[in-house]
């Protein structure tokens, strides 16, 4: 079935042997805190890394890539103005926003700071703008899903605020890998900063992504994510030891641990590759 669903996305998962545990042809074992990972080489699908990749775990903000591709797929006017409104608040988790109710945006503007702040208001106007609303987009997202092969995602807000959205590793790999098709979604995830006015305030965000932010990787695409019950969640494509790979962390906990494993990710394929020529 995951083999199958891999090529209805385009990916087809080669075998691969276990890369957790130390051999005299192998670099150092590499050890991940996050409860679930899986790297894949992106040219040919194979599985670089991998650690409980099919277990289903609330994603959280990784939630908004599926939301900004149906908009797109909507064919949005991304200069059309939508107005932040109090019914765009978080009522599930009821976090702080740097957005302002009334703040006016364009629909560009917005799926930015969605996709590269992880802004849940501007998630929310956006998805409330969709032809039938917040219910039609949530909908759209399930048959995206399906679309895409992914037998175990599914949706109920398009924030990624709700727990009842979920995922696996495996999953996420080719979301990502679909969403990197969009130019849009490229761009506006891999920006370190943006800029906006509300009133007479100049408001700036910044990529939630620390390793977008510090410039010394080679990112096409990132999507962080956290509620309590996901831990803190990464998804990215990027180029490592030379060759495209998508990248998944799930569950991670502690503030910095999903960026160690990445960079902890990054080292071992590195040697690795450069150990076997």
């Amino acid at each position: 079935m995951i083999k199958r669903a891999l090529v209805a996305s385009g990916i087809l998962l080669t075998a691969c042997a276990s890369l957790f545990s130390a051999s005299p042809r192998r670099p150092a074992r590499l050890m991940l805190r996050s409860a679930a990972a899986l790297v894949l080489d992106q040219d040919t699908g194979r599985a670089l890394v991998e650690k409980q990749a099919d277990a289903v775990r609330p994603i959280a903000s990784i939630t908004k890539l599926m939301t900004a591709m149906v908009l797109l797929d909507s064919h949005m006017d991304l200069q059309a103005p939508v107005v932040i409104e109090n019914r765009d608040k978080d009522m599930i988790r009821f976090s702080r926003s740097r957005l302002p109710v009334g703040t006016r945006l364009t629909r560009g503007q917005a799926l930015r700071l969605a996709l590269m702040a992880s802004e849940n208001r501007a998630i929310n106007a956006l998805a409330r703008c969709f032809p039938g609303g917040v219910p039609a987009c949530v909908k759209a997202m399930d048959a995206k899903a399906r679309e895409l092969g992914l037998t175990e995602t599914h949706f109920k807000d398009p924030a990624g605020l709700s727990s009842g959205n979920v995922s696996c590793a495996m999953d996420l790999a080719k979301l990502v890998a679909a969403a990197y098709q969009y130019p849009l979604i490229r761009e506006d995830t891999t920006r370190a900063k943006a800029t906006i006015q509300s009133g007479r305030r100049t408001i700036q965000f910044i990529n939630t992504d620390a390793l977008v932010r510090a410039g010394r990787w080679r990112i096409g695409l990132s999507k962080t994510g956290f509620i309590n019950e996901a831990g803190e969640c990464l998804v990215m494509q990027a180029m490592l030891a030379e060759r495209p790979v998508l990248i998944v962390l799930l569950d991670s906990w502690g503030k910095y641990t999903r960026i160690g494993d990445a960079n902890r990710i990054r080292q071992w394929l590195e040697a690795r590759f450069r150990r076997n020529g």
